[in-house]
């Protein structure tokens, strides 16, 4: 990153803002809890607008912003990934498989050659 946005100071309302959204939040928790007997498309439709105008504020902060514009530099970064072709996907998983078994083996191998010689020096056969 460089020097210009680590530097900026976070917004003077920033702190108004994320108590509003702790607010709005928390009153979506307990309104859902208070009108239990309500209907719950009712209730689900409730809390999800209070979720979006919630998150329509926190987009509004410094923190909010920073977010966005990883989710964009992120959603860019993954298009230029390459993708494994299917076949390329299951020769992986493969030998995955296969080194997953091999040291399995291994390891219960050393774990029975171990309990065999504390075993023997301790005299107790179990």
């Amino acid at each position: 990153m460089n020097a210009n946005t680590e530097d900026q100071p976070s917004g003077s309302l920033d702190f108004i803002k994320w108590g509003l959204i702790f607010i709005i939040l928390a009153g979506a928790v307990l309104g859902n809890n208070y009108f239990a007997d309500e209907s719950v498309f009712i209730r689900a439709l409730a809390v999800v607008t209070a979720i979006v105008f919630a998150g329509f504020i926190a987009m509004q902060t410094e923190k909010g912003r920073t977010a966005v514009a990883f989710a964009k530099e992120s959603k860019t970064e993954v298009r230029k990934v390459v993708w494994p072709t299917r076949q390329e996907a299951v020769q992986t998983t493969f030998i995955v498989l296969a080194a997953t078994l091999v040291m399995s083996l291994l390891l219960w191998g050393l774990d029975s050659f171990l309990f065999w010689i504390v075993g023997f020096v301790t005299g107790l056969q179990v």
